[in-house]
């Protein structure tokens, strides 16, 4: 009896392997149904490592596709034509880890452009765009390791606060330039090594609005200097008139003579 059951063991152990073997194909069909089936048109859908990835690179794409699989993992958006990334574009992919938008046209990025996917995004890619400035908010509560790289950057205080909030790809991050900057004298330089010399682009921003608010405050106060300059003149100038009109009318004792005469003939 036992001997049988010893012989009978191996048997199970096989048959369980097999049918586990048999589930896992017929989940993997299941998953690359699936897959092709919600892919969209201007992309190519696989599977890489039970994982989801959708190739749309070099697709002539104007616009990110609003049809995406909610289980995509991998996005692959690179050497298209986008303009924008607007916000929320990528809100109902929260299982979103590795997104490539290199190689494109954008120049703008709205604030939560990321919502969503911001806390599983691992991967960014934003190189070779057209992108000069983004809203502090863009890339708000981003954890991936991002790459800004050979973007026409504007250097100033708003672009400085974004960058102190992300985690840069050390691998490119020489490479993230100032295109512009508020300070003629920074262009061209790699924006981290001129922050990392000491330059805080915000004085530069702060010394602008005090000049500012100074030349708004004095052209105030010119405005009121020649106000009361031409008020005191126009008064002065109708006082003038004033007595000359008194003087041109007749004194009393020459209106008691011309009455005496009067009375004299009378």
């Amino acid at each position: 009896m036992s001997n049988r059951m010893g012989h009978d063991r191996p048997r199970n152990l096989l048959l369980s392997a097999v049918s586990a073997l048999l589930w896992a194909l017929h989940f993997g069909i299941l998953f690359r149904s699936a897959l092709v089936t919600a892919c969209p048109k201007s992309c190519h859908c696989m599977e890489k490592n039970s994982l989801a990835v959708l190739q749309c690179m070099s697709r002539n794409l104007e616009n990110i596709p609003a049809d995406l699989p909610h289980d995509t993992v991998v996005l692959l958006l690179a050497s298209n034509r986008i303009t924008k990334i607007p916000k929320q574009a990528f809100k109902d992919l929260n299982r979103l880890q590795e997104l490539d938008l290199s190689n494109n046209a954008i120049e703008t990025v709205d604030a939560g452009a990321f919502q969503g996917v911001s806390d599983v995004l691992r991967v960014l890619d934003l190189s070779n765009n057209r992108i000069s400035s983004v809203p502090k908010e863009a890339f708000a509560k981003l954890q991936a390791k991002i790459s800004l790289s050979n973007n026409p950057w504007h250097c100033e205080c708003s672009l400085q606060e974004v960058l102190r909030e992300l985690r840069l790809d050390p691998e490119t991050v020489n490479e993230v330039s100032c295109h512009t900057a508020v300070e003629e004298e920074y262009a061209g330089k790699p924006i981290i090594k001129v922050l990392d010399s000491g330059i805080n682009f915000c004085n530069f921003h702060h010394k602008t609005t005090d000049v500012a608010m100074f030349v708004t405050v004095f052209g105030w106060f010119t405005m009121v200097i020649a106000y009361v300059i031409y008020y005191v003149r126009q008064n002065q100038e109708d006082a003038r008139r004033h007595m000359e009109y008194l003087k041109s009318l007749p004194s009393s004792s020459q209106i008691s003579k011309d009455f005496d005469t009067i009375s004299t003939v009378l």
